[in-house]
């Protein structure tokens, strides 16, 4: 049987916290009704999802690029080094790799980007719910070092409740300082202070 790994990720729009991808082998009988991309799924089916996919997947690999890659990066380089680190992870190499958008490049293992391929390739789906589960759950006990975000519930993202603590608290260590309006509060302080 070809081992072929699914791939996304999870966090890429945030203003906080890392981005994280997941590459997931299945096995050609597994069984996980429900499965969709991980956006459309609610918490509680995702995280049963999550323990279905852990138990039945060949191999399940984890990567993650911080912040500070991000920044000194970009979004899309960093999502691709999470990316393969997350192939990297998997206790077997895979023979390809389907991610969900664009192929990865400098990749040695085989791969090819499918658009929108977290709605209907089962493999990049389980890699979509595993990448979304372990980031939320990383910035809900972020959230518990820094209840003034409301990490618990935005994870990061740029909602009303997170930019309010944005402004009344200021700029964390997590956050990403090239993403807008974290950069847009940064240039504001450093002309205030010239």
């Amino acid at each position: 049987m070809e081992l072929i790994a699914g791939v996304d990720e999870a966090g890429r729009g945030a203003l906080a916290g890392p981005v994280v991808s997941s590459a997931v082998i299945l096995p050609e009988n597994y069984n996980l009704p429900g499965l969709n991309d991980s956006k459309l799924l609610s918490p509680k089916k995702r995280e049963k999802l999550f323990d279905k996919i852990k138990n039945q997947a060949i191999s399940v690999g984890i990567g993650i690029a911080d912040e500070k890659e991000i920044d000194k990066t970009n979004i899309l380089s960093a999502t691709f080094i999470s990316m393969q680190r997350a192939l990297g992870q998997c206790n077997q190499q895979p023979d390809k790799a389907l991610i969900d958008g664009k192929a990865l490049p400098n990749q040695i293992i085989p791969n090819e980007g499918i658009i929108k391929g977290d709605s209907f390739v089962p493999s990049i789906q389980s890699a979509s719910i595993i990448a979304k589960v372990t980031r939320d759950l990383f910035m809900i006990k972020l959230a518990k070092k820094y209840p003034k975000y409301s990490w618990n519930k935005n994870f990061g993202y740029g909602t009303a409740d997170h930019l309010l603590g944005l402004k009344k608290y200021g700029i964390t260590k997590h956050h990403r300082k090239k993403f807008n309006p974290v950069h847009k509060m940064l240039m504001s302080k450093a002309r205030e202070t010239q």
